[in-house]
């Protein structure tokens, strides 16, 4: 095994961009870039977002997003963005993916779920022998998590008891790095891992499971998350070369494990990417082969609150994971963040799977991203910067190195700061959380411990897990078309912290006002500015001395009068806490 995985990334360049107008719908369209700009130029203006002396061409900069990986995405694909680029690594997979399901029930049988749609078993954890009763273990791949030797020989066991041997896609599990990546202190030892990987290469199936998962659950960006399964992978490639095997053995032992988000053309992405720079390290240590991907839609994106929206997330997940190429798919059920996921969310989950082969015959084509302007570039830049991630790992020692000194985490947290801070300022909003709560809703009831990971809406969580006593009255000022935007938005960002609210209703003056008040400590004034300039102090000044200790106003910038303000871009659980603070 070499350690050459610190030098670049660059390959030669196999595809050549077709230069020219801009392609859209019909052969007679003939819309060039200028027009494109011109048009999108005027709606931004329209929106307040450019202003007349702006140029057109200024929508790219305006519309330009940027990732957590510090990677601007265009908000057009254009030819240009292929020049110079590389695309190799693309997904070879044909036909469909393996629908795998996780099994966690300590007795319960696996035989239901390969009877309704899932191809292969993922036994996360209970008894070997309860969970595999009449499963044909010739057909069905099985997946160990966290495999250890006395589990990976107690499955060989009862294939041979059986007079079958495993398929040839099972996978022992061992991964004694993500084990310590999720602070697991029964993480497998390396000496447990060459052992299971030995009676893998023995027996025909796959030994060791690089679970990039681990670090996503934790915070990690994209080129965080493939960074690390590289520097991993590399890691478990020295071992198992170091324990007698080649390099070839070595890697074909190798199976993936990334996290699907809703964000399609990122995971997609990811996947392409992350396989094309499998590719580069297994060059550069001499050998050759493909990168096996398993994606699980991930955890962290889900929500305990309104769950039904998880469905659709898992979806677009399970789609985009599709797409990417991936050679197995797991959707994660959308009641997993309640216990542990009925008969109904497990079924939802393979049917996703089902429904995207079966019908939409998604799987019918092999990369079917590949020559989209758009992928094509996020893919290019989401390996060169996982490169980079791996280039960092490595220069301090390796993936064991950068876990102990702390440095990989490090970075992993500073990500994750970041998104905390788009979702408290729900610039990254999450649906039926932190935007359009249902604060009467009646959550399915579930038994066990949820998902332990750090999901992306857990400071909204606390919050509606805590509700306040109390409501908050919201004062609106003038008839309903005044107040109804700043009003609607008050109450959605109230809701998104528990708390719900008293409204006023239309009125004509302070004297409407107080009539609806009934005494509720917080009171949050919603009006237009002409009506805050013209009777909003009064308002305030009223319903203090009726009761109200504490006046907030839907505005950017609170006015003299009032304690608070709200608006769009507020970090809304600093505002959430201080309110829910007044009303104790």
């Amino acid at each position: 095994m070499t350690d050459e995985v610190a030098g670049g990334l660059e390959e030669p360049e196999e595809l050549q961009p077709e230069q020219g107008a801009l392609r859209l719908a019909a052969p007679e369209d003939d819309a060039t870039r200028a027009d494109w700009e011109k048009a999108a130029a005027a709606v931004l203006r329209k929106g307040g977002r450019l202003t007349d002396d702006d140029s057109d061409d200024a929508v790219w900069a305006a519309l330009t997003r940027t990732t957590y990986d510090g990677i601007p995405v265009p908000p057009l694909g254009t030819p240009d963005l292929l020049d110079d680029l590389v695309t190799s690594g693309r997904p070879t997979r044909t036909g469909d993916w393996d629908i795998r399901v996780p099994l966690h029930e300590p007795d319960g049988t696996a035989l239901p779920d390969l009877e309704n749609g899932a191809t292969s078993l993922w036994l996360v954890s209970g008894r070997l022998a309860d969970q595999l009763e009449g499963v044909m273990l010739d057909l069905a791949p099985v997946v160990l998590e966290n495999g250890t030797p006395s589990t990976a020989r107690r499955l060989l066991e009862i294939a041979a008891e059986r007079g079958i041997r495993l398929h040839p896609d099972s996978n022992l599990g061992a991964d004694p790095l993500g084990t310590r990546v999720r602070g697991d202190s029964h993480s497998g030892s390396d000496e447990g891992m060459v052992e299971i990987a030995r009676l893998a290469l023995e027996h025909g199936v796959r030994g060791v499971v690089v679970d990039a998962t681990s670090a996503h659950d934790l915070g990690a960006s994209d080129a965080q998350e493939v960074g690390y399964s590289l520097a991993a992978g590399a890691t478990y490639l020295r071992m198992l070369t170091a324990a007698g095997m080649t390099v070839d053995e070595a890697a074909g032992l190798l199976e993936f494990r990334y996290a699907a988000t809703d964000e399609q053309f990122p995971t997609i992405a990811k996947l392409r990417a992350a396989r094309r720079c499998w590719a580069r390290l297994l060059g550069l240590s001499g050998a050759s082969g493909e990168q096996r991907q398993h994606a699980v839609t991930s955890r962290a994106m889900l929500s305990a609150y309104d769950p039904w929206v998880n469905m659709l997330r898992g979806t677009v997940a399970a789609f985009a994971a599709g797409v990417g190429g991936a050679e197995a798919v797991t959707v994660v059920p959308f009641d997993s963040p309640l216990g542990e996921p009925d008969a109904f969310g497990r079924r939802i989950a393979r049917n996703v799977s089902s429904l995207l082969l079966a019908e939409s015959h998604v799987g019918a084509v092999t990369d079917p991203a590949g020559g989209a302007y758009a992928v094509e570039k996020l893919t290019d830049d989401l390996a060169t910067a996982a490169w980079a991630e791996l280039q960092r790992i490595e220069g301090v020692g390796g993936i064991g190195a950068a876990l102990e000194d702390g440095s990989f985490l490090g970075r992993v947290e500073g990500v994750a700061a970041t998104r905390a801070r788009d979702v408290a300022t729900r610039a990254k909003p999450i649906t039926g959380l932190s935007e359009f709560p249902h604060l009467g809703e009646t959550l399915p009831e579930r038994v066990g411990r949820p998902d332990q990971v750090r999901r992306w809406g857990a400071a909204f969580e606390a919050l509606r897990a805590d509700p306040p006593a109390q409501h908050v009255f919201l004062a609106t000022l003038g008839p309903v078309a005044q107040h109804t935007a700043r009003a609607s938005f008050a109450a959605n960002l109230l809701a998104a912290g528990g708390i719900p609210v008293d409204v006023a209703g239309a009125t004509e003056g302070v004297e409407d006002v107080v009539t609806a008040y009934q005494g509720q400590r917080v009171v949050c004034l919603a009006g237009s500015d002409t009506a805050y300039d013209a009777w909003g102090r009064d308002a305030a000044e009223a319903l203090r001395g009726a009761g109200a200790t504490r006046v907030i106003v839907v505005v950017t910038d609170a006015p003299a009068w009032a304690d608070d303000s709200c608006a769009a871009g507020v970090d809304a659980v600093e505002f959430l806490t201080r309110t829910r603070e007044a009303l104790r």
